[in-house]
This record gives C-alpha cells, sequence and structure tokens, in this order.
C-alpha cells in the first residue's frame, strides 16, 4: 500500500510546483510589461540584453525555489541531509539522474515524476523567454517592416509584396 502515499505526496508536491510557477511566471510577465510599457520606441541592444539576462536569472531562481520545495519534501521523508536533498532534487528536476543518490523504494515514484515536472517548467520558461525576445525584436526601431512583412503570408492591406 505504498501507492497512495506516493500519490498523496505527488498531488501536492504538483499542486504546490504549479502554484510557485505560475506566481513566479506571472510577477516577470507583470514586470516585463511595465518595464517594455515606459519605452515606446523600443530598447537598444544592450538595454535588451540586459532586460533578458534580468528575465533568466529570475526564471532560474523560480526553478531554485521550485527545487528546493522538492527538496523540502526529500530531506522530511527520504535523505539525512540538506545536502543531499538538494543534490538529488535538482539531479531529477533537470533530468540529469546520475542514479549515485537514489530514493528509498517506498518513495521512488517521485524522482520520474519531479524530472517530467522540470521539463514541463522548463518548457514554460523557455516560451516566455522567446516571447520576451519575439517582442523586443519587433519594437526595435531597427527592424525594418518591409523585411516581416516579406515572410509574412497574411500581410497588411497595401503591404504585400505580391
Amino acid at each position: 500500500m505504498t501507492l497512495i502515499p506516493q500519490a498523496a505526496a505527488a498531488v501536492l508536491l504538483l499542486v504546490l510546483t504549479l502554484c510557485l510557477q505560475c506566481a513566479g511566471v506571472a510577477a516577470l510577465i507583470e514586470w516585463l510589461r511595465r518595464v517594455t510599457a515606459k519605452d515606446a520606441q523600443g530598447f537598444g541592444p544592450v538595454r535588451s540584453a540586459v532586460l533578458v539576462v534580468r528575465s533568466t536569472i529570475a526564471i532560474i531562481i523560480i526553478h531554485g525555489l521550485v527545487i528546493l520545495l522538492w527538496a523540502s519534501f526529500y530531506r522530511l521523508q527520504c535523505f539525512p541531509s540538506w545536502e543531499l536533498s538538494f543534490y538529488f532534487s535538482s539531479s531529477s528536476y533537470a533530468t540529469v539522474g546520475y542514479g549515485d543518490v537514489t530514493l528509498p523504494s517506498r518513495w521512488r515514484l517521485l524522482g520520474p515524476l519531479e524530472s517530467m515536472t522540470g521539463v514541463l517548467m522548463c518548457g514554460i520558461s523557455v516560451c516566455l523567454l522567446f516571447a520576451t525576445i519575439t517582442r523586443l525584436v519587433d519594437r526595435d526601431p531597427r527592424h525594418s517592416r518591409k523585411l516581416s512583412y516579406a515572410n509574412d503570408p497574411v500581410a497588411p492591406e497595401g503591404k504585400s509584396l505580391y
């Protein structure tokens, strides 16, 4: 009957992970909106790079908090030290999974679940960075609007190259 405690822990960890990730991403999006709304003309390359770096750091912090959440559970239920707990959690979350530290058999299904969660959460982060960079490029005043229409099959009226 070890499946029931694993399932309960899995549901709790997943709900808390989603809450942390969604709150962090929502806060980051609001911050990005405020920063980009201040300058309607667009950013230069240095300012854009700084914004991407700051966004990336914020995303890494969000992932670190999620890893710490899972490590806290592992510390309470599985491992004798924070070092082992954080090491196992971070290697599982990043899908590295060296195998040198393993969960007790009672909790072994949580490792692959954390890996799947890590992949999905990293995917959300990549989408956010991609959207940020795309928005910065589209707002760059040096970005030629004519070139963007060349690859757009649904160009605005009067702008078609055909």
